[in-house]
């Protein structure tokens, strides 16, 4: 079963961003409630940058959550100081930080509040140079990132490595290549946990088309062991797939991947529609906005 991170506690949300940032707690813990109830794991508190008085933010918000639901709270943001401020308030179980990337600055500040604060990481492979381009450089990036934290008293199973998964609608490589790196993964980093940000991969496509995409890519990920993922916890066809509800579609997915072609007759119209997203994931169709219609 798939741990589930709920999302939509956001600063770049339209609805929810400004309620970040003016400090309205009724919406923000609305919304917390809602994905408690809903069967979050973990509620990801997303502040971005936050560059202005970020630390100030970040207490708020996790001082605000707190009040409304005991479930484990991931912190994400970019701002060390900020991550920090979050830390220190930070009560129930232990925290998530969202997000240790090998960009100098960012490993530099973001091991030893791991450490310091007995926190799981998130693991970014975002390298020196940016996106790494295939599953060869991910495999060098997590390699690097482990070192670093193994050295900092971080063992590997304090990691969830983040691959980055990129929109299905701008590069079908690197869709590929993300999948193959999940593949190998277990063998390159023992111990290790696995997280993504689900929603990327249907980034761009209309927006009543996304679950489709998000769930089938989900199913993907889990055949090579995906251990986590953010996503849209309101989408309750993706809950039961995360969690072993929906098993005959899982299997028909794989087949699919297999290049098998298995008996469809038995599925619903929703979970036909994900079956069909296969071929575009696999790169055996090129994506359109039409491609449910082929």
């Amino acid at each position: 079963m798939v741990v589930l991170i709920a999302e939509s506690l956001n600063i770049m949300s339209k609805t929810l961003g400004p309620a970040l940032r003016e400090r309205q707690a009724k919406p923000i813990q609305e919304m917390a409630k809602a994905e408690d109830e809903a069967g979050a794991d973990y509620i990801d508190l997303n502040i971005g940058p936050a560059r202005k008085a970020g630390d100030e933010l970040l207490t708020w918000v996790v001082k605000t959550v707190r009040e409304v639901t005991q479930k484990p709270l991931s912190l994400d943001t970019t701002n060390p100081v900020a991550m920090e401020a979050g830390l220190k308030v930070y009560t129930g179980g232990r925290p998530l930080i969202n997000s240790v990337s090998l960009q100098p600055d960012r490993l530099a500040a973001g091991l030893p509040l791991v450490k310091k604060y007995n926190a799981y990481m998130v693991g970014l492979l975002w390298g020196q140079e940016g996106m790494p381009r295939d599953a060869a450089e991910r495999g060098m990036l997590v390699a690097e990132l482990l070192y670093k934290a193994n050295e900092a008293g971080i063992p590997n199973e304090d990691i969830w490595v983040d691959p980055i998964v990129t929109p299905v609608c701008v590069e079908i490589n690197q869709v590929k290549s993300c999948l193959e790196f999940m593949s190998m993964l277990s063998e390159i980093a023992p111990g290790c946990k696995t997280t993504v940000g689900l929603s990327n991969i249907s980034n761009g496509t209309p927006a009543h088309l996304r679950t489709y995409l998000n769930r089938c890519y989900m199913i993907m990920l889990m055949r090579h062991g995906l251990y986590s993922a953010i996503v849209d916890i309101f989408d309750k066809e993706l809950f039961k797939i995360a969690k072993g509800q929906n098993q005959k579609l899982v299997d028909i997915v794989y087949q699919l991947m297999d290049g098998k072609s298995p008996d469809l007759s038995g599925l619903n119209e929703e979970d036909l529609k994900v079956a069909k997203s296969v071929k575009v994931l696999t790169g055996d169709a090129l994506y359109s906005h039409s491609w449910l219609e082929s």
